[in-house]
């Protein structure tokens, strides 16, 4: 073998050698490793899309809609309610069973109060009051000239004392504090 020779060969091996180092090898899979399932906990949470539609057909001054806009806060608007005109907002709660809606008119105005509420583009609560024009206030319904549509808001009325947190037995004797801890 000539000189020639030897350097080509020596080239040859040489190219080979660096284009393994550069060629991916494939990695043999383990047939004993599973995958692991996702947490629930890690699960995303499935919202709900809330649709809130309130009307108020006669007429109508100073409407206040208040909604429940998350699971935890209620907002309002002070809408234009003329006939015929619907009022829409969009919310998106967790828990679709707290969407709930208050629809109100001032005194002394009259009108067909409507409201709706769809959860995913579904009617989940629905409800109609027909409130009569008067030329005194109700003092023996706060709630008067209201519509109230799905879960409540607990939403202080004014007149309505709200109630203190107490014990619920009257004759429960409450905790000792200096008292020890019992005994697990």
């Amino acid at each position: 073998m000539g000189p020639t020779r030897r350097w080509t060969a020596a080239a040859a091996i040489a190219t080979v050698l660096a284009g393994s180092q550069l060629l991916a090898v494939p990695a043999l899979a383990d047939p004993e490793v599973e995958p692991q399932p996702v947490p629930a906990a890690d699960a995303p949470e499935v919202l709900h899309n809330v649709i809130y539609r309130a009307r108020a057909d006669g007429t109508s001054r100073d409407a206040v809609v208040a909604y429940k806009m998350d699971d935890a806060n209620v907002n309002s608007a002070t809408p234009t309610m003329l006939p015929g005109q619907t009022f829409e907002v969009n919310a998106v709660l967790d828990d679709p069973k707290l969407a709930g809606m208050q629809l109100s008119i001032g005194w002394p105005y009259g009108s067909n109060l409507h409201c709706e509420i769809l959860v995913d583009d579904q009617i989940v609560a629905q409800a109609d009051q027909f409130i009569a024009p008067r030329f005194f206030r109700v003092k023996d319904d706060p709630l008067y000239g209201t519509l109230q549509c799905g879960a409540p808001l607990d939403i202080p009325v004014a007149g309505i004392p709200v109630p203190d947190a107490g014990p619920e037995d009257p004759n429960a004797v409450p905790a000792d504090p200096n008292a020890p801890a019992p005994a697990a």
